[in-house]
């Protein structure tokens, strides 16, 4: 027997992991990226086969990564991590650098960032394990990282279907989404007024309405980018 909650214990920061494929610069967000060896110094991350991120760093045997702080802001985390890289150029919107071998990585609301050279891939199952040297470090800021559970306490993020961690549509750690908003309990009122149906995205709290039956087959929220498919159905 497997309890998936006992996976929500196991903790992690939140890191945007980034390569290119040609002359697309592409990225997406983890929480599995881990140092395993101290010398040489060694870093592993797990991605989904499916990521177009995951095919740009087996094909071009590097990647880099961005350590978030607490002050990453919902919009960056929503952008690498629900959106697919083969039709959004996610570094449109955030400052970015190339490292030495012309990976590029993000500098915006990062505390820190590494550069890989692969050096072993591991079949996990639906993801693949890149271990490699890290041949470029560096600090880009003074601050906390952001761990995975305050992604979820805090910010009220989700997990994406991708993710290493999703447990089938079980999020972490006591995940609060924004409240929708109600009237004053305590005032009197002789009659209640009709309520709304709307849309709540489950990164950004943005708020859609206009769709009683559902929102658009190819609806994405206009703050984070999140798919439509992945909004929560609220009355206001």
């Amino acid at each position: 027997m497997i309890d998936r909650k006992a996976f929500r214990t196991l903790t992690s920061g939140l890191y945007l992991i980034t390569s290119r494929e040609s002359d697309r610069k592409v990225g997406c967000v983890v929480n599995t990226l881990v140092q395993v060896a101290s010398e040489p110094p060694t870093l592993a991350v797990a991605l989904n086969k499916d990521n177009v991120t995951t095919a740009a760093i087996d094909a071009t045997g590097r990647f880099a990564a961005t350590v978030l702080s607490e002050a990453a802001p919902i919009e960056l985390i929503g952008a690498f991590g629900f959106r697919s890289s083969a039709d959004t150029d996610k570094f449109a919107d955030c400052p970015y650098c190339l490292d030495g071998a012309e990976i590029p990585y993000v500098t915006a609301s990062g505390l820190a960032r590494f550069s890989v050279r692969v050096t072993e891939k591991v079949d996990v199952g639906t993801h693949y394990l890149f271990v490699g040297i890290v041949e470029e470090a560096a600090v880009l800021e003074a601050g906390e990282p952001l761990t995975y559970a305050d992604y979820h306490r805090v910010k009220g993020g989700k997990t994406p279907p991708k993710a290493a961690t999703f447990n089938g549509g079980e999020d972490g750690i006591d995940a609060v989404p924004a409240a929708a908003p109600v009237g004053d309990a305590a005032a009197p009122t002789t009659e209640e007024a009709p309520k709304r149906v709307a849309w709540r995205c489950p990164i950004c709290g943005y708020v859609e309405e206009g769709y009683p039956d559902g929102l658009p087959a190819d609806y994405t929220c206009p703050i984070c980018g999140v798919p439509g498919s992945m909004f929560e159905r609220v009355e206001i």
